[in-house]
């Protein structure tokens, strides 16, 4: 038997959720190519793009602010998340097990699991809303916090259990089924935002010859700098920064991805989320903005954001199969981050089977749309609560043993609960309620501070927690 047929066998048995990921498992650059450009070329960009001009950002703000930020991300993806990935080749909940103990990281991949089936849950309900334009029943509201309709409910059932169904048949089926959707949704997108210039181009009767007429046009028309929409929060350039940054910070700083580039060959393929960064977060997130925009300037009264007629105005049929495929290439990772977090609280369970019932979980959150409608700030607050774990992995992998502490101290000492780990996330947690409780800042910007908060606590309660129990260490 050949090494490729050993490592087909091999993948189609196991997704090495409790060891190293073999050589003859490893993935070349371009399933992560495809994967990043699939998962960040969603429909959940027909989302967040419109959000941008409802908080009244300004064209420079906005353009300027998603080039340095996504360069930020990928930045942070390259040295923080990769390295560690394709040295130790875990995924994130077993390297977590290692540090922090049974115990502690059970309350972790409950929390992480519960934010990815919710996070998973919006991007079925923007597949959903494109299912809700072919067959004419009634969406919900930028307002409604609960499903308002019969037809609602099975379009998101339907369309989260085919999601879930590619999931559970592990990563390979998700990286393929990405391959072959991603080129496709590009150049969808890269129509949204050509489309949307030529309606504003006709409706308003300007004359382009030049890219500084488009550019006069993007702000005087598009992102014009005026006051936020009802209930929003104005944008500014280090508002758009910071969001283009921290909203993936789980998967990058928070470590999530230690799951995904575990299979990479070498740990530079992590250049690769530029494909995600570039193509989704910012071509898509501008395409998306022109949308909506132009459908603010025809009814400035309907403020709804619904990407499935967004996407239908724009290119017809052609729109409405491209929201709902990139809600699936969007959500098909998600469900599978979660499922593994469910999986490694019972670790003798089908991963197959938990799978199945995240995205069943997912599906039931998707049919309430106010986390879809609210996706600025829940992006922002459940990064925010994975991020701290992120700081502590950094710290046990690159510095504790310069500090003369164990690295993977529960492994070592047995402990179930390691308290210097916990009490760091948890005091870290805590800080971040008090900046943006009763010192006013914004949940955008607490999230970097709060990264060295975790990482500093970690290193000092080691030093008391180490030192009182390191007798139990095996010499």
């Amino acid at each position: 038997m050949d090494t490729e047929q050993q490592s087909q066998q091999t993948q189609a048995g196991s997704e090495f959720e409790r060891e190293p990921v073999p050589k003859n498992a490893l993935l070349g650059f371009k399933s992560f190519i495809g994967m990043y450009a699939g998962e960040h070329c969603a429909g959940t960009e027909l989302m967040i793009g419109p959000l941008f001009v409802a908080s009244g950002v300004s064209a420079f703000d906005l353009v300027m602010g998603l080039i340095v930020g996504n360069a930020l991300a990928v930045l942070s993806w390259i040295f923080l998340c990769a390295p560690i990935a394709t040295r130790r080749r875990l995924t994130l909940y077993y390297q977590l097990e290692k540090i922090c103990g049974r115990r502690l990281v059970t309350v972790y991949n409950l929390a992480n699991g519960v934010m990815f089936c919710f996070l998973a849950g919006a991007m079925v309900t923007v597949s959903a809303t494109a299912v809700g334009v072919l067959f004419n029943f009634k969406m919900p509201g930028l307002n409604d916090l609960y499903p308002n309709s019969i037809g609602w409910v099975i379009a998101v059932a339907v369309v989260g259990g085919l999601i879930a169904i590619v999931a559970a048949c592990g990563y390979q089926t998700v990286a393929k089924f990405a391959n072959v959707a991603a080129p496709w949704m590009v150049l969808v997108f890269l129509v949204f935002g050509f489309v949307g210039i030529r309606q504003f181009i006709e409706a308003t009767g300007t004359e382009i010859s030049s890219l500084g007429d488009v550019w006069g046009l993007a702000k005087t028309q598009i992102w014009k700098g005026g006051a936020p929409l009802a209930g929003q929060v104005k944008f500014t350039f280090w508002h758009v920064t910071f969001f283009a940054w921290f909203c993936n910070i789980a998967m990058h700083i928070g470590m999530s991805d230690l799951s995904v580039f575990r299979f990479a060959n070498k740990s530079w393929y992590a250049v690769a989320s530029s494909a995600g960064m570039y193509v989704g977060h910012f071509m898509a997130w501008i395409s998306a903005s022109i949308l909506y925009a132009y459908q603010l300037h025809q009814d400035p009264s309907n403020t709804d954001v619904l990407p499935g007629p967004l996407a239908y105005r724009a290119a017809g049929l052609v729109g409405l199969l491209c929201v709902i495929i990139a809600g699936w290439t969007t959500a098909n990772p998600t469900i599978y981050r979660a499922g593994l977090a469910f999986q490694a609280l019972a670790p003798k369970s089908s991963r197959f089977k938990v799978t199945l019932i995240t995205g069943a979980i997912a599906t039931v959150a998707g049919m309430f749309p106010a986390i879809a409608m609210k996706l600025l700030g829940f992006v922002a607050l459940y990064g925010l609560i994975l991020m701290p774990m992120g700081a502590v992995i950094f710290v046990d992998f690159w510095l504790i043993r310069k500090f003369g502490l164990q690295s993977s101290y529960a492994d070592l000492s047995g402990k179930t609960f390691n308290w210097a780990a916990g009490l760091a996330w948890f005091v870290t947690l805590a800080t971040a309620w008090v900046l943006v409780k009763f010192a006013g800042v914004q949940i955008f910007f607490v999230s970097l501070p709060c990264w060295f908060v975790a990482a500093l606590l970690y290193i000092v309660l080691s030093k008391f927690y180490q030192k009182k129990v390191r007798p139990a260490v095996a010499e």
